[in-house]
């Protein structure tokens, strides 16, 4: 049985002028643990929809595979206390489980946590060389455009959520979770499994870039990141080592363009390079 995506609950409202009981529709959230082979390589507080998305997203952008080939099998185990992604793979994959191992639960809002070493948290990225096109009006719109495709947000005003926006389409895919990192491996995984290439458009986030969310991008071969919120400096150098064009602030009509603004067809883009 799949388990709700949100709960109504009840609480005591207590504004200026007094007080009044009231019932909000609140995220759940529920611990994934993403088990490779046998061995529990990750446990992350994720919403309990799209985890076989997610599971695979998350395999796929941390490293601990590189195609979907790699999977022999895979299931998901409900248990009281959660949900347990089981795969098992081909071939000999000791050494990328080893080096993208994690032994902590992760928070919420937490793309890092349990990684061994300070190495593995700056590794080195593939560089991404797809050149899609994409208008200053797709780019101005791209948050609004998402913001149509968000049921759980709609409901409860407290997850993120990640598209996949091509050019002279839209937005064809969208995911939701309480952690932005999660949503972007749920959307990760829902396009391999769907066999939609990445590099053919942009991931639309709405959240800030931070640097891990860079790193999953460069994983996914995704070209263009549109936020509707500030990118970290640090995410910013990322983006430019791995030929990532950056357009932050996405929101009103507008956006900050940053790193490999060549995608992007302004006419004379004021940019930091």
């Amino acid at each position: 049985m799949a388990r709700p995506l949100s709960r109504s609950l009840p609480g005591l409202s207590v504004q200026s002028d007094g007080q009044l009981s009231v019932r909000r529709n609140l995220p759940e959230e529920v611990p994934v643990a993403v088990v490779f082979d046998g061995t529990t390589q990750a446990v992350m507080m994720a919403s309990p929809g799209d985890i076989a998305d997610f599971a695979h997203g998350f395999a796929l952008s941390e490293g601990f595979i590189e195609t979907l080939d790699q999977v022999e099998s895979f299931e998901m185990v409900e248990h009281e206390a959660g949900i347990e992604a089981r795969f098992w793979l081909t071939g000999d994959r000791a050494k990328a489980l080893e080096t993208r191992r994690r032994k902590m639960m992760g928070p919420v809002g937490c793309g890092l946590c349990g990684i061994d070493s300070l190495e593995e948290a700056t590794r080195a990225l593939p560089v991404v060389t797809a050149e899609p096109r994409l208008s200053v009006c797709e780019v101005a719109g791209a948050t609004d455009a998402l913001r149509a495709l968000q049921p759980l947000h709609d409901q409860t005003h407290a997850v993120h959520a990640a598209g996949f926006l091509v050019p002279g389409q839209g937005i064809v895919l969208a995911r939701e979770d309480v952690g932005r990192h999660n949503a972007l491996d749920k959307l990760i995984g829902a396009l391999a499994l769907q066999g939609i290439d990445p590099a053919g458009g942009a991931f639309v986030l709405t959240s800030r870039v931070s640097v891990e969310l860079v790193q999953k991008s460069a994983m996914a071969g995704c070209p263009v990141l549109i936020a509707v919120s500030a990118p970290t400096a640090h995410a910013l150098r990322l983006a430019d080592q791995a030929g990532i064009t950056v357009a932050a602030f996405a929101r009103g009509g507008g956006f900050d363009l940053y790193s490999h603004p060549h995608r992007i067809t302004t006419e004379t883009p004021d940019v930091a390079r």
